[in-house]
């Protein structure tokens, strides 16, 4: 039986992560967190204390790690590896490789009736021929509150104007970016997840319904 395929792109703190988890475990699908995949490369050019202007050492890394797993460490979340992983996302040696790793993840075999995977280039670069493709918009400024309200109710220290600023500026760097910038895929659906949680999910559990 043909697995099916389910791709989520859209901005930073859209959503997608969550709305992921929803459908992975909603119709038993298998979620594949990009963002995860470049968190772990980040740790390991940290743990080996790689140079991140010397290609030749991180191309070293890559090939010597030949398959990168979905285990969520909870030691992937501190704010070194955060700030090296925003670098090496803009990487086209790295974004190649992760590309890569997770087109292997969905020709292994599972006992999940798919996958979803989520990210920034998904439906657009890797995953064209998608069963379905959703693109989530928020507007900055509703990223920005909700991203302050986190941080706020985890007990740290958080300034809106400056989640706000670093949000725009995300959201010019991947636009811009020359190797697979953030766009809107072709024949993607858009969804606004700008008001509540549980609209959101109708709309794409509708959507989900259609796929033949």
């Amino acid at each position: 039986m043909k697995k099916i395929i389910i791709t989520i792109d859209g901005p930073a703190a859209s959503g997608k992560g969550r709305i992921a988890k929803y459908i992975a475990k909603k119709y038993n699908l298998l979620h594949i967190d990009s963002g995860l995949l470049y968190r772990k490369v980040a740790k390991l050019l940290i743990d080996y204390k790689i140079d991140l202007n010397n290609t030749k050492q991180i191309k070293k890394i890559l090939i010597n790690t030949k398959k990168l797993t979905l285990r969520n460490d909870n030691n992937l979340r501190n704010e070194q590896i955060g700030k090296v992983t925003s670098i090496v996302a803009k990487m086209n040696l790295i974004r190649n490789y992760i590309n890569k790793q997770q087109i292997m993840l969905t020709n292994q075999k599972t006992m999940k009736k798919g996958f979803v995977i989520d990210g920034r280039d998904i439906g657009s670069v890797v995953f064209k021929n998608a069963d379905l493709k959703l693109f989530i918009e928020v507007k900055p400024s509703v990223r920005a509150k909700r991203r302050h309200k986190q941080l706020i109710d985890l007990g740290e220290k958080s300034i809106y104007a400056e989640i706000l600023k670093e949000i725009k500026l995300r959201d010019k760097q991947d636009i811009a970016r020359s190797n697979s910038p953030l766009v809107i895929p072709k024949g993607a659906n858009i969804i606004d997840n700008s008001g509540l949680f549980n609209t959101t999910l109708k709309k794409i559990n509708k959507l989900i319904g259609q796929i033949k």
